[in-house]
């Protein structure tokens, strides 16, 4: 639907779906990323030759330096917390991986996956699959 001057406009589309291969596929992505990167890489270098930018730049630098300072003594009134507070952080990711697991070999033995919260909020996984480069 398209709306111009208040006026709607239905319109059809017919979308035709091209088989595609892999590879075909894997090229035009590693393209976009090829020209998203020269992109970026000509806004890098406009702002590095802004003056006011650099300016700026400095002036966060600094802020950041302060900040850090400000909460690294509070870590240090507060170091039984935080401690507690890391532990609890890795706790959380080695059974994030543990659930993943298990999940995965419930579906490969085709047994139904579902999680369902204390507010009786449902939950179903989610599944990516990834490329990276081989060694």
């Amino acid at each position: 639907m398209l709306c111009y001057n208040n006026f709607r406009i239905y319109i059809n589309l017919r979308i035709i779906i091209m088989p595609q291969q892999l590879p075909d596929v894997f090229k035009r992505i590693q393209d976009k990323k090829r020209e998203q990167r020269d992109l970026k890489t000509i806004y890098r270098d406009a702002l590095a030759v802004n003056g006011e930018y650099q300016q700026v730049l400095e002036e966060l630098e600094s802020l950041k330096i302060k900040k850090k300072k400000i909460q690294l003594a509070v870590q240090a009134d507060f170091k039984e917390e935080f401690d507690k507070l890391e532990g609890l952080k890795l706790n959380i990711a080695g059974d994030n991986q543990l659930l993943s697991d298990l999940a995965l070999t419930q579906l490969t033995s085709g047994e139904p996956i579902k999680i369902i919260d204390e507010n009786k909020v449902e939950y179903e996984p989610v599944f990516t699959v990834r490329f990276k480069k081989a060694k």
